[in-house]
Formats: C-alpha cells, sequence, structure tokens
C-alpha cells in the first residue's frame, strides 16, 4: 500500500526527517485559523488509498497540536486514506490516567476516544509517561522507547563509577533498563509531590556517595522532579557531576532555571518535541527519526515490531 506521511506543526522538522528516511516527503497540507480562533484543515495531496502515518507530538500548546491532530485524521479520511495511523512522539495527556480526587477529568480516556472516534487504527508513541494508558484504547498502540538510543549514545561516557537514579517511583522501570544496559547499579529517590511545580524528595534508596550519577526519566517539564533529585543525591555524597537523560524536553515555566542553577555534567533529550529556548543550557539531542522510520515502514509492510517495542 502507497505509503503517506503527514505533519501537523507540532514538529515538522522531526515529520520530515522521518519522510526522507522513508525515501518520501511530507505531503502538502494546509493548517490555519478563522478570524475567530476556528481550526480549518485541509489536505492538498490524494490521500485515496493510501497508508497514511500522521506524525503530530502533542506537546506545548497542547491542545493546539491535538486538534490539528484530530482535524488533519478527519481530512485524510475523508479523503479516502484506506488506513490512518497516529505518529504521536510525545503523548500529552498520558499523566491524567486516574482520578486522584471525586470530581475531576480522566483526560488519558479521552483523548484515546477521541482519536479512535478521529479515524485512526493505530497509535504510535514513544515512552509513555503511564504505561496503563495502552488500556484505555481500543485500538493497537506501538509503545516505543528511547532508552537503547539513549544507552547507546551515553556508553562510552560513562565509567564503573556511575549509577543509575531513578527520580522517583515511576521511573523505576525506565531505570532497570538503563542499568541492565549499562551495567550500573541503580538507585531510587522517594519523591513527594508538593504541587504542579513542587516536589521534595524524602531520601535515597541505593548507594550514590562517590558515584557520578545519571538521572533517567520520561521527561522534564518544570524540572522540579529533577532539581529535586539531584539536590538529594549531592546531599547523599554523590560527585557533583551529574548526567540527566530524558526523552521528552518540555522545558516549561521554570525549568530553565532551575537546571542552569544544577551541577550537571550534561542533559541527554530526544527530538521528539522541538527544542525550545534553553539560554546557556546545554542539550544533547539524540534523533528518534531512524527509529520513527523504521516503525512505519515494518507497520506499512506488516512486519514484526519486536525488537522496536518497550516492555517496561
Amino acid at each position: 500500500m502507497n505509503l503517506v506521511v503527514v505533519a501537523g506543526s507540532g514538529n515538522p522538522s522531526l515529520a520530515d526527517s522521518v519522510a526522507e528516511r522513508l525515501g518520501t516527503r511530507v505531503c502538502r497540507s494546509v493548517l490555519n485559523r478563522f478570524p475567530d480562533t476556528e481550526l480549518h484543515a485541509e489536505i492538498e495531496e490524494s490521500v485515496r488509498g493510501c497508508d497514511v502515518y500522521v506524525v503530530q507530538p502533542t506537546g506545548p500548546p497542547v491542545d493546539r497540536h491535538l486538534m490539528e491532530l484530530l482535524f488533519l485524521a478527519d481530512a485524510c479520511r475523508r479523503a479516502g486514506a484506506s488506513r490512518l495511523t497516529a505518529v504521536v512522539p510525545y503523548f500529552g495527556y498520558a499523566r491524567q490516567d486516574r482520578r486522584a480526587n471525586g470530581r475531576e477529568a480522566v483526560g488519558g480516556r479521552l483523548i484515546a476516544d477521541l482519536l479512535v472516534v478521529a479515524g485512526f487504527e493505530r497509535i504510535v508513541a514513544l515512552d509513555l509517561h503511564t504505561v496503563s494508558l495502552e488500556g484505555f484504547f481500543s485500538i493497537p498502540l506501538e509503545h516505543l522507547s528511547a532508552v537503547s538510543l539513549f544507552a547507546n549514545a551515553i556508553g562510552e561516557l560513562v565509567t564503573d563509577k556511575g549509577v543509575i537514579v531513578a527520580p522517583d517511583l515511576g521511573a523505576v522501570k525506565i531505570a532497570e533498563r538503563y542499568g541492565e544496559l549499562l551495567r550500573l547499579p541503580i538507585a531510587i529517590a522517594h519523591k513527594i509531590r508538593l504541587s504542579g511545580e513542587e516536589v521534595r524528595v524524602r531520601g535515597i534508596v541505593g548507594e550514590v556517595g562517590g558515584r557520578a550519577p545519571i538521572i533517567v526519566d520520561d521527561m522534564i517539564s518544570t524540572g522540579g522532579t529533577i532539581e529535586a533529585a539531584a539536590a538529594a543525591v549531592i546531599a547523599a555524597g554523590c560527585i557533583p557531576e551529574i548526567t540527566v537523560v530524558a526523552s521528552h524536553a518540555l522545558l516549561v515555566g521554570p525549568a530553565i532555571r532551575r537546571l542552569s542553577a544544577l551541577p550537571l555534567k550534561r542533559i541527554m533529550v530526544t527530538d521528539s518535541l522541538p527544542t525550545p529556548e534553553h539560554g546557556s543550557l546545554t542539550l544533547q539531542v539524540v534523533s528518534v527519526a531512524p527509529m520513527l522510520a523504521e516503525t512505519v515502514s515494518r507497520l506499512n509492510v506488516g512486519e514484526s515490531m519486536t525488537e522496536l517495542l518497550s516492555h517496561r
């Protein structure tokens, strides 16, 4: 089936890279706003009978990028696309997988339903914040992980003095995978969230004294979790040369200020989202375009995805 790549405004350079590796280009489309801010989406080339992949991370501004994804799906479906797959490198609302209180929306489930209603038959996502999100979908979700990419990129830079640090309990599984690949011990920070931007670490489980910490997580949002984990490992006597590895660099709110004040040796992120303005902060970007292109290629011809998928 003829393969077509469509892109929203969420990360057009990533979509271009994926298309180029597939030996094609991004299909021409139009996304604009009417004076009252209503969105208009139109596909400018034929996609009739095609296998269409819409590449669109739903990062900030999340609602705008989500609506683009839904509208592009509807436009492709009405234009006769035979199959629709959403390639969502960063999946917004993945943190809203349950009700912490009694009277709130479960955003993750609602977004899953909207994507199905829009016409998508499959979702490709990278390092979801909450793995259980897969259970919200009535369609297949291919969950990829950047852990192996990071491990390859950082492998030659770490020594036997390194230690993998999970900044909270939610990151333990991903920390274990890094530990296996890099053959390093792991430590776990006991985090308590005080608000959307503030967290506190009560203590560290594991030995970090005299070791170089590698703090691993799926995302950096406001930087509060990384800041608290870094303070905890420093207090525990680590070597003050900290590496941070995270798949998604949102870097919103006070993130740049917080991270700039820490003794960080390096910060490694992927290009799942466009690299935001980060001042004097040095980011090393590992591209996920080759992985996404390989995924799309295999899905297009029905090949096995086993070695690409995350099993955490």
